[in-house]
């Protein structure tokens, strides 16, 4: 079906991202096929490849009950301990209104706005200019964001952004995102486990003797081979997923920005200031890919998780008559984050007055000066 607003898309994408999961399952199983080839293979080698074929076919049949069951303790145990991990790894921390009163109440304004729950708000500290939501429930959503980002965006610039990273959230991107890199990261391990035996203990399993050897060139060998295509695959065509459930969804979360904000302009500014400033050292790529922007670039940028900042920057102007500044050079000094000015030595600020304060002396009038003004002479 066509999608044709803001809305329809988000629950297009939403079918779209549901059907993606469903596959990232059956890739897993894909493995557990390819993973009893290789079992079956060095069990028989003299059997013909239909037969390891078939009997694999059975294995595959008979544990799919257990992989179904440790698949789904791996998501349970990420479900609970993924934030943590995330954490851990970023050292990103929770902050209070007295902490960051300025960032604390732009996003409370937002939530307000819309009537949504306030997710945890945590600073992670480095001057790298980026942003993430993370979590799978209510309870758990949380968003972060870099002192840099702090620093370097004005209130609106930095609004929009909290307004991004809460579309993520209310479009249930987020939980999409950590379900898909949970699952990603079972294939991932999975793979790793099957390469590391197979080139260093497989070669042993193998050699023991030369007449195994050559048993093994036949219908064992065809198995094997076909085994690690199958890995290959599964491996390659989980990271494809992980890449569509995020590229298409970053012009989403900015549309749903403005619509948030109504102000295209700052949005276009924060992605400009972002631009090329947003890489976290030592972070996993899987944490990359939930933040605001993933800085890739050459060869890199085929396997990008994140339209070009060019490309969603054109997106906000074509259709939200947002203004473009162009990428930006050099940011400007940083945001006093006490929301203030400072003063101007040449120009002091007057006492404070209150309404118990003592009152002040009215200046006397000098000789040519009446209570109203000047005395004009006659």
């Amino acid at each position: 079906m066509a999608a044709y607003g803001l809305y329809t898309h988000i629950r297009s994408n939403r079918r779209r991202s549901i059907a993606l999961l469903i596959g990232l399952f059956f890739l897993v199983f894909l493995m557990t096929f390819a993973g009893s080839l290789v079992a079956e293979a060095f069990l028989d080698g003299r059997a013909s490849f239909d037969e390891i074929v078939a009997r694999a076919w059975v294995d595959l049949i008979g544990s799919a009950p257990f992989v179904a069951i440790g698949t789904a303790l791996w998501i349970l145990i990420a479900y609970r301990f993924h934030q943590s991990m995330i954490d851990a790894l970023t050292g990103g921390h929770e902050v209070t209104r007295a902490e960051q009163p300025r960032l604390y109440n732009l996003l409370e304004n937002l939530c307000i706005s819309r009537g949504i729950p306030m997710p945890k708000l945590k600073i992670m500290d480095t001057p790298a200019l980026n942003a993430f939501a993370s979590g799978l429930n209510q309870k758990q959503y949380s968003i972060t964001v870099t002192s840099g980002l702090v620093d370097s965006l004005n209130d609106a610039e930095l609004e929009a952004v909290l307004a991004h990273e809460l579309t993520h959230i209310r479009n249930g991107d987020v939980r999409m995102m950590v379900i898909a890199v949970i699952i990603a990261g079972v294939v991932s391990f999975a793979a790793e486990i099957f390469f590391r035996i197979m080139f260093r203990g497989g070669m042993r399993m193998g050699g023991g003797s030369s007449s195994g050897s050559s048993d093994r060139k036949g219908g064992a060998g065809a198995a094997i081979l076909l085994a690690v295509v199958l890995i290959a695959v599964a491996w390659f065509l989980s990271l494809v997923i992980r890449f569509a459930l995020s590229r298409s969804r970053e012009f989403l979360a900015d549309a749903g920005a403005v619509e948030l904000t109504k102000d295209p302009d700052a949005m276009i500014m924060a992605l400009r200031k972002i631009e090329n400033r947003g890489e976290l050292d030592g972070v996993t790529s899987a944490v990359m890919e939930m933040c605001v922007d993933n800085p890739r670039a050459g060869f890199e940028d085929m396997f990008a998780t994140h339209p070009s900042i060019e490309s969603r920057v054109d997106a906000l102007v074509r259709m939200a008559g947002g203004r473009d500044p162009g990428p930006i050079a050099a940011l400007p000094e940083p945001i006093d984050t006490d929301g203030a000015p400072e003063a101007d030595a040449t120009h002091p600020e007057p006492p404070h007055q209150g309404p118990w304060s003592d009152p002040q002396p009215a200046p006397k009038p000098g000789p040519d000066q009446g209570p109203w003004g000047p005395v004009r002479g006659g």
